[in-house]
């Protein structure tokens, strides 16, 4: 992709209005626009991230045996009125009325509607267990949306929910989610750290939250060290291996500031092991039993013929605030440091001197051997100043930055830089092109 003929608005300061990191790079970096209090355009630096960020996501909940959907925005209010949550849930819902007079609403969860779905179809055992999940748009009318994408209105969210025979079968489901969350947040480059929490209006008696470290965070947390410093699970593990990843992890102390307990943390923890630190929400799950299907209905016949309500969990995702945490993680004076596996681009290549044939011709190659071996790549081919093109690609994070110049050409080397570290290596170009393929 050549950057003369990209979009690409950066800005060389953040409005006054950005209070955090992650709102003011993604503003001066051109990945998003506000429309309106809460609600942002994606533009396409930012799409490409949120795509990626959205892909690991997907893959991570398709190997833990995941079944991908759509359901749309707008739901029926009679199916919220059947759980009971349509007069509960509160100002944060949109609610909306059309011209038939049917009353609808935009959702900012899905349990009535996927268990709707459930209901008609499934009607036996024999088709569980099951987990159906989708990527969709959700909305949440908040009161003061601030911090940029970390908490708007409308919001990116991957949301997946379990169907069990019985209680032990769906514990088994939440363990396995607990274990693609850790997969999941690893290969985002993050440190998640699960934490017990409140089940809110979604209900039900055993909840986490999966919590990212960063000095930036929106809350205070506390916890074992030893939990941050944990890899994670991998896949395909059984039952007896889902059970020691959940036991080794929930056994050590974690909280956040609304659970947190003094008393207990210093007892349970040792005291070289305590952390105290700032931290971001980026995933919560929940096992809620019969909570929706005992008022819907959702029932299948189970093995001695009987009706039996199923038992639920739901696992959501913030994938559009993921961005805005990664972010929060990792950055410096510069910009945004995107961990590889989500960068919009691997490698940006600088043309130094857009006019000169050599150099250009140099830069062309070396585009179209990076492309021809599958990696993302921005070519920098306008005239601004070497300057402010090295502050570009610092600004937007591409994890390697690939210069070449005419004073280089002429000794038959190019520059490389790794964004994350600063590192720069002087090497010919095809040493350069071949570390860059490893």
């Amino acid at each position: 992709m050549r950057l003369s003929r990209y979009f690409l608005p950066t800005l060389k300061e953040a409005p006054s209005d950005a209070q955090i990191v992650s709102h003011q790079l993604m503003l001066r970096a051109g990945m998003i626009k506000q429309e309106a209090a809460g609600i942002y355009a994606w533009l396409p630096l930012g799409l490409r991230v949120l795509r990626k960020i959205e892909g690991i996501v997907r893959q991570e909940q398709e190997r833990a045996g995941a079944v991908e959907l759509l359901m749309p925005t707008l739901q029926l209010a009679d199916l919220w009125r059947e759980s009971g949550r349509y007069d509960a849930y509160g100002p944060e819902m949109l609610r909306i009325t059309d011209r038939h007079e049917r009353e609808l609403l935009y959702g900012p969860t899905n349990e009535e509607m996927v268990t709707d779905i459930f209901r008609a179809y499934v009607k036996s055992y024999k088709a569980l267990p099951l987990n159906l999940f989708h990527i969709q748009w959700k909305f949440r009318d908040e009161r003061r949306p601030r911090f940029g994408v970390m908490r708007g209105r409308e919001f990116l969210m991957k949301d997946a929910y379990s169907f069990d025979l019985d209680e032990a079968s769906a514990r088994i489901a939440y363990k396995r989610m607990f274990a693609a969350y850790l997969n999941t947040f690893s290969r985002l480059g993050l440190k998640a750290v699960p934490m017990r929490a409140d089940t809110g209006p979604i209900g039900g008696d055993l909840s986490h939250e999966f919590i990212v470290l960063a000095e930036t965070g929106e809350s205070e947390v506390f916890c074992d060290r030893k939990l941050v410093e944990m890899d994670a699970p991998g896949h395909n593990l059984s039952v007896e291996q889902l059970e020691g990843v959940f036991d080794e992890r929930t056994a050590l102390y974690a909280a956040t500031e609304e659970m947190h307990d003094a008393a207990q943390f210093e007892s349970q923890t040792a005291e070289g092991d305590r952390l105290s630190a700032r931290g971001i929400e980026v995933g919560h799950i929940f096992y809620f039993g019969t909570k929706y299907s005992a008022p819907m209905k959702a029932k299948v016949a189970g093995p001695d013929g009987q009706d039996t309500e199923v038992h639920m969990g739901s696992y959501g995702v913030g994938v559009s605030r993921l961005m805005g945490a990664i972010i929060e993680a990792s950055h410096d004076a510069g910009g945004i440091i995107w961990p590889d596996s989500v960068a919009p681009f691997d490698v940006v290549v600088i043309n130094l001197r857009a006019n000169d044939e050599a150099v250009s011709a140099a830069c062309e190659e070396a585009v179209a051997k990076l492309e021809a071996l599958g990696k993302d790549v921005l070519y920098d081919d306008t005239d601004e100043r070497p300057g402010g093109k090295f502050a570009t690609a610092d600004l937007i994070g591409v994890p390697w930055q690939l210069t070449i110049g005419p004073k280089g050409l002429a000794d038959g080397v190019v520059e490389l830089k790794r964004r994350a570290t600063g590192e720069k290596q002087t090497l010919p170009l095809d040493a350069a092109l071949e570390l860059l393929t490893q």
